[in-house]
């Protein structure tokens, strides 16, 4: 049940939220994780504008993206958790693509993938890597999300699916 675990990250906090999650599951199962990180074009294209000073940007976005996955790994270490990291960094394809490809290169059991839970126009805008994963996967996925603002968000509250 669940020993192997892929984990999408980004550094966002929704990426943190499931990261945290998939811990607790490695845990429990006494799995292990895959964190992955993909540079993709919007990343290029972000960066372009935020790094415009630099002659070499696409070298560091590839240092964040290490940096943010050893992160990630280190979060894991210090849980117990055994994790190995994928960094991405060929513009092979869309993030949602690398992701199901990697999910059967190595073979993971679960995905476990933050998600910002837009609805409306911002999901139509930006899309979603979470639902073209959810709806692809070859593995159950875990779509994981932060509590919704206002109210009781603290302790024990819920996670809307």
């Amino acid at each position: 049940m669940y020993q192997r675990i892929l984990v999408p990250v980004d550094g966002s906090p929704t990426s943190n939220r499931g990261l945290d999650e998939a811990l607790r599951i490695a845990a429990l199962t006494k799995g292990q994780l895959r964190l992955m990180h993909v540079i993709d074009e919007l990343s290029l294209a972000g960066s372009m504008g935020a790094y415009a000073a630099y002659s070499d940007w696409i070298n560091v976005l590839r240092a964040n993206g290490a940096e943010l996955i050893q992160q990630a790994q280190a979060k894991a270490k210090a849980a117990g958790i055994a994790a190995d990291t994928v960094l991405h960094d060929n513009f092979a394809g869309p993030v949602h693509e690398l992701v199901i490809q990697e999910a059967r290169k190595w073979p993971a059991d679960l995905i476990v993938i933050g998600t910002h839970g837009r609805r409306g126009l911002p999901r139509m805008m930006l899309g979603s890597s979470a639902e073209k994963i959810l709806r692809e996967s070859p593995v159950p996925v875990l779509l994981v999300r932060l509590p919704e603002t206002g109210g009781d968000a603290g302790p024990g509250a819920s996670v809307n699916p």
